[in-house]
């Protein structure tokens, strides 16, 4: 096409630049079409998302893309059944300039008016569903990652001014400070005492799209940080991130159980309290069968949880699950057992109280 960035000279799919899919010859660029899907598996993955140019042309999406604030983007997506992802606080304020629409052979999510804050990924992809189940068709999907750039927002926006990043020694840590134009010079600091900590591109490296990645956390890297953005002009800080270090081993909950007394008298209040010792992040669900539950016992059931520091640094989570029983009867003796669960699996433990 006359007039087209020479990026996008390369073999098109039929109808690319079309509005309608027409059956258009293309019959000298197919084996290269074909050639490069092999080579290069992540333009196969682009081949369902486009976005939508003037005068009705459609262009294939890159890796990465990079608009001004302020400017409308139109992106398609092929297939009758599309997801599509993009930056979670769209959905969180309900955002009016988002607007996604399911057409018959595509889906259109359309973005106005955008900001800094809209910098991110965004993707979609084919659901493939019998009856009520659906997964994703993997050989099907489309993804960018979009800066809206912004000379007065260097870093995208967050709506806190402080954050809390855990630093496992089994996982890399992420400190989020992702910038809005991939050009800016970024770099990071430690707050006490005042240096920057250097960024070797093996330990700690720097990616536009995730910020700074500490590849094997240890507790020297804990504290405070931020990062430092320039980019012709007066350098930019970014909100501040308390770095704590976690040491608690993956797995089931670690589990305990203790009963206030395991011998109560008619009438007396008795305390079950279920324990589990945790990463900082994950999030604990309890369960509890107690023998008065059948005929429908009252009881009252507390959840909380809180971060401790068990010393040298390492941070931990505390959640606990309190059953209280009020005026202890007869048909309330017996075993209180608590179901601890978390995303790598459940642990049960048990405790008996008996009538004295």
């Amino acid at each position: 096409v006359i007039g087209q960035p020479a990026k996008n000279k390369r073999p098109k799919e039929p109808g690319e630049n079309k509005i309608k899919p027409v059956n258009k010859k293309v019959k000298p660029k197919t084996p290269k079409m074909k050639e490069r899907e092999f080579a290069d598996s992540s333009l196969k993955s682009q081949s369902i998302l486009t976005q939508v140019m003037d005068k009705g042309r459609f262009q294939k999406l890159a890796a990465t893309l990079s608009l001004s604030a302020g400017q409308s983007i139109e992106l398609r997506c092929k297939g009758s059944n599309v997801t599509w992802k993009y930056p979670s606080y769209l959905d969180s304020f309900k955002d009016s300039r988002l607007s996604i629409k399911q057409l018959d052979r595509y889906s259109q999510l359309i973005l106005t008016n955008s900001t800094a804050a809209d910098t991110g990924e965004y993707s979609c992809w084919l659901q493939l569903c019998n009856g009520n189940k659906c997964r994703k068709d993997e050989t099907k999907t489309g993804s960018t990652y979009i800066f809206f750039t912004d000379k007065e927002e260097l870093f995208v926006p967050t709506p806190s001014y402080f954050e809390i990043v855990y630093l496992n020694p089994h996982k890399p840590a992420v400190i989020p400070c992702r910038v809005t134009t991939p050009s800016a010079k970024v770099t990071l600091h430690r707050e006490f005492p005042a240096e920057e900590i250097e960024t070797d591109g093996t330990d700690i490296i720097y990616d536009a799209k995730k910020g700074f990645v500490y590849q094997h956390p240890t507790s020297d890297h804990k504290g405070i940080v931020y990062c430092k953005a320039e980019l012709q002009g007066a350098p930019q800080i970014s909100i501040k991130y308390h770095l704590l270090y976690v040491e608690v081993p993956k797995g089931p909950p670690s589990t305990t159980i203790a009963a206030s007394s395991n011998r109560a008298k008619v009438s007396d209040s008795v305390h079950v309290i279920c324990t589990v010792l945790g990463e900082p992040d994950v999030d604990v669900n309890f369960r509890w069968q107690y023998p008065g539950q059948e005929s429908e016992r009252p009881v009252i059931i507390q959840n909380f949880w809180r971060l401790i520091n068990r010393g040298t640094g390492h941070t931990a989570r505390i959640s606990k699950s309190v059953l209280l029983v009020e005026d202890f009867e007869a048909r309330d003796a017996g075993n209180y057992i608590c179901i601890a669960q978390n995303l790598q699996g459940e642990t049960t433990v048990a405790t008996k109280v008996e009538l004295n």
